[in-house]
């Protein structure tokens, strides 16, 4: 079992930034890739970035240029850099990951974004 928490949310200004953090710990070994959703009120949960260990990214087409996602494999965390927020990217943002052996999903518990105009 692999274990997601991730921090980092909150309120900021539309045009303002936040970093959201997720930390995996358990069997770190059954996991390669790691990224975040989100899900927007009344909304279906929607791909934000995923990241490799090997560091490839990719990114959803309307968050390119303005998320960064990052990682550090030491500490086994997965960071998301938000810049340039609009009121639209208010969501609870999760973080996710897939059992190589399993092809099971793990999720973190989510962290709420809130953008206000």
């Amino acid at each position: 079992q692999v274990q997601l928490v991730e921090s980092g949310g909150g309120l900021v200004q539309a045009g303002g930034s936040l970093r959201l953090s997720c930390r995996a710990s358990g069997s770190i070994a059954r996991i390669d890739a790691m990224g975040w959703y989100r899900q927007a009120p009344g909304k279906q949960r929607e791909f934000v970035a995923i990241i490799t260990t090997a560091g490839t990214t990719n990114y959803a087409d309307s968050m390119k240029g303005r998320f960064t996602i990052s990682r550090d494999n030491a500490k086994n965390t997965v960071y998301l850099q938000m810049n340039s927020l609009k009121p639209e990217d208010t969501a609870v943002y999760y973080c996710n990951s897939r059992d190589i052996y399993l092809y099971t999903d793990y999720w973190g518990q989510g962290t709420q974004v809130t953008v206000s105009a």
